[in-house]
């Protein structure tokens, strides 16, 4: 078969014009058409008046060399690329090592339990927090309530911080093995709908995401594999071995249990600070690195759609419009978007006590009144949090113990209007956007609780938005803070072997050891650990 790209066709065609554009671009007669699947499909919306869907296609021809050759030129005409998922070790029948060990049931260590279990290597995973409905309940305590577990909750548990999310399958990792292909399928087999296999950005929704990971639970489980639940993991068993270097041995549980391993996946997510400073104690090599700090702002979907849309806006094929948005301001400080969520709603994602952290979520559907997004601003180690590894994780903190001072201490948020805001005064009243995030928003002045360099940004940027997005920057519209948890504020480095640098048997893994942004790169890395993992493993390393 070949493989077809950036063919597009009007945004209500019919069902019978892509065989004849297909036949027309490859300058081949109706007959020659054997066959055709959609394999991906975005729309190009610059021409409001005129938005066009573009395609990629698999097609069957009745003679595919000739037509590779008379359009050898064409980079948009090549050859089906192989995109089958093959795995690269298999254990012994019967085989009854030692087990590896994932730690962390988010989207990286899912896949590499998923993977592991595929193998045969039977993975212990564990996680500090609770199953995925458990997990579900005391999320919706602190939303509804005030009341929060700091050990089941938007950061930790079954599904990690993916599952209270907009569900986004898209990243920009190069993917030469199609490795997100592997992701997208197995999310398919676990009930996702199937249209994130062609979709230009997929996106699941939460609800969906909760009863995928059950079932992708039981796959693993069939396979062999084992979770073990509300096990955190406190300290590490190390070995020093005769060049200076450390060997996990082990793992010490909190509960003073003890499991013995010799290839653990450490498979946390961005919020697991006392892992982090665990690791940082017993001296695995640690680097403080960039992440991005800010709020979630928020208007109505309606009008996102209009500024991306025109007159097509409400058209179903196209759904509810997203946006993406970036502007380097004179305080040599980048403004973007991050996280966008159409048709979403802000949600309290702390983990800690005393904390206010926000982030953005949406169904499926994406039919909430709402578009929100982060909009935050990049800091890095070398200008903003210079006294450690561990610097970037205490800035988080304060941050966020100023929000929940400002939101009332009570796990409200603090909120100003963005009319307030440019005019630097406190927030005393709404007007036509109402903020979604629950257990509520304290209107108030955002500069209690974020630097004067972001406030800076953030008012040079917002009407710059205003430009490109008609009503980003009306008075009306709501941020709420804070926005500190966009990525890890460490990575765990590791070598080509995938390998700790320092602790042989230790491999740090997605976006917590800072390695991946997002559901879809976490899982791939998941993948590429797992991997490694069973490399060494049939090796008997």
């Amino acid at each position: 078969m070949l493989r077809l790209s950036g063919l597009k066709l009007p945004l209500d065609h019919p069902a019978e014009a892509m065989p004849a554009a297909i036949c027309e671009r490859l300058r081949i007669a109706p007959h020659e058409l054997l066959n055709h699947v959609v394999v991906r499909r975005g729309n190009d919306a610059r021409r409001k008046n005129a938005i066009q869907l573009v395609y990629t296609i698999d097609v069957e021809l009745a003679d595919e060399a000739v037509v590779l050759e008379r359009l050898a030129k064409d980079h948009d005409v090549r050859l089906r690329p192989d995109t089958d998922y093959k795995f690269v070790a298999e254990a012994p029948e019967g085989w009854s090592g030692k087990r590896p060990v994932v730690i962390g049931a988010g989207p990286c260590g899912l896949f590499a339990g998923l993977i592991l279990a595929q193998m045969g290597f039977r993975p212990i995973i564990l996680d500090r927090g609770k199953v995925v409905r458990e997990r579900t309940r005391d999320t919706w305590g602190l939303w509804r309530r005030g009341e929060l577990n700091p050990d089941s909750n938007v950061q930790f548990g079954e599904g990690g911080a993916g599952t209270f999310s907009d569900g986004k399958l898209y990243c920009r990792v190069k993917d030469p093995r199609f490795l997100g292909r592997k992701v997208l399928e197995e999310f398919v087999a676990a009930g996702a709908p199937s249209d994130i296999l062609t979709e230009a950005h997929p996106h699941i929704g939460t609800f969906r995401l909760v009863t995928m990971v059950e079932a992708m639970r039981r796959q693993i489980e069939a396979l062999g594999g084992e979770y073990r639940w509300q096990h955190r993991v406190d300290e590490l068993e190390l070995e020093r071995q005769g060049d200076g270097t450390q060997r996990l041995r082990g793992l010490h549980l909190h509960d003073g249990g003890f499991i013995e391993a010799d290839h653990v996946v450490m498979a946390v997510g961005h919020s697991a600070r006392p892992t982090f400073e665990m690791l940082h104690r017993r001296g695995v090599h640690i680097e403080p690195k960039p992440f991005s700090i800010g709020v979630r702002i928020e208007h109505p979907q309606s009008w996102i759609d209009r500024a991306r849309f025109g007159p097509c806006a409400g058209h179903p094929v196209l759904g509810a419009a997203a946006y993406s948005l970036a502007h380097h301001c004179a305080n040599d400080r980048t403004v973007y978007s991050f996280c966008m969520c159409p048709g979403g709603r802000v949600v309290a994602a702390t983990s800690e006590e005393g904390r206010v952290v926000t982030n953005g979520m949406s169904q499926y559907s994406r039919a909430e009144f709402n578009a929100n997004s982060g909009l935050v601003v990049g800091i890095d180690p070398q200008r903003d949090y210079l006294e450690g590894p561990l610097a970037g994780i205490d800035l988080q903190r304060r941050l966020e113990s100023l929000a929940y001072v400002a939101g009332g201490s009570s796990y409200h948020a603090p909120g100003q209007t963005v009319g307030d805001f440019l005019a630097g005064r406190p927030s005393t009243r709404l007007g036509e956007v109402i903020p979604s995030y629950k257990p509520g928003v304290t209107l108030t002045d955002l500069s209690l609780c974020l630097p004067d360099f972001v406030l800076e940004a953030f008012r040079e940027a917002l009407p710059v938005f205003g430009r490109q997005i008609a009503h980003y920057d009306h008075p009306d519209a709501v941020m709420t803070g804070v926005e500190t948890r966009t990525s890890s504020p460490i990575r765990i480095t590791r070598g080509g072997d995938f390998q700790s640098l320092n602790v042989a048997g230790l491999y740090p893994a997605g976006e917590g050891a800072g390695y991946a942004g997002g559901i879809l790169s976490a899982a791939i890395d998941g993948i590429k650990v797992a991997e490694a993992v069973a490399l060494r493993i049939a090796a008997g390393q």
